[in-house]
């Protein structure tokens, strides 16, 4: 079973606090360490609260850059772009926020473009932060024809173009997604969730392991470090 460690508090704001505190001690060790910081950071509306208070934290952002861990194959400037929230946020602070599209519409050669975009970056990633769905996806990671590709690799690729089957309904578009290699290399991968169906999910794929048919419990089993899971009802 993987070696989990459930934070779990009282309400969205208090796990905001502590999640933000906590990315915020992993990137300052980073600068200390190698004087840069590159990260990735999750789209969705749980994470939001954190991604606000971690922008108005006093830290050297102009040696940080920022991915997204996934992104809708939309215009930075659409209210679905993962890159465009991030860029509102981190951008006014002085961070490198880099998108994953470019205005590609066929989600094959929106991932090979990204592919190629973040190569030369200083990997591996300092931190990896992850959300989950009710359905047990991670980053753009879903079920469907590329969920294999997408999770498992292929190895010398960082980023992958990805059509979920069926389409999710609140974002019925492609995307590209940073892949399950890419992700859980990264020196320190943490999950944040919040709600009890989300949770429920969350303790099935880790009891799963790798047999797990959720991408969610395929990604936790290639970890070969422990991972901190926040959670609040």
């Amino acid at each position: 079973m993987i070696d989990a460690e459930w934070w779990d508090y009282d309400d969205a704001d208090e796990m905001a606090e502590a999640v933000a505190g906590d990315i915020a001690y992993i990137i300052g060790q980073a600068l200390e360490a190698r004087g840069r910081a590159l990260v990735a950071f999750p789209g969705g509306s749980t994470p939001l609260p954190a991604l606000k208070l971690l922008a108005d934290m006093k830290i050297e952002w102009a040696d940080v850059t920022i991915l997204p861990t996934d992104d809708r194959l939309v215009p930075v400037t659409d209210p679905m772009s993962n890159a465009g929230a991030l860029a509102r946020l981190f951008l006014p602070k002085k961070a490198r926020v880099l998108p994953l599209t470019a205005g590609e519409k066929d989600p094959v050669a929106a991932g090979r473009a990204a592919d190629e975009r973040i190569a030369d970056l200083d990997w591996p990633l300092d931190v990896a932060w992850l959300g989950v769905g009710e359905d047990g996806h991670t980053a753009s990671i879903f079920p469907g024809p590329d969920f294999d590709a997408a999770i498992a690799g292929p190895k010398a690729r960082r980023a992958i173009g990805v059509r979920p089957d069926p389409l999710p309904a609140n974002a019925p578009v492609p995307r590209v997604t940073l892949t399950g290699p890419t992700l859980v290399s990264a020196r320190t991968v943490t999950l944040v969730l919040q709600g009890k169906a989300k949770r429920k999910v969350v303790e099935q794929a880790l009891k799963q392991g790798a047999s797990s048919p959720l991408p969610i419990g395929r990604l936790l089993a290639e970890l070969d470090m422990d991972i901190d899971i926040h959670w609040c009802p």
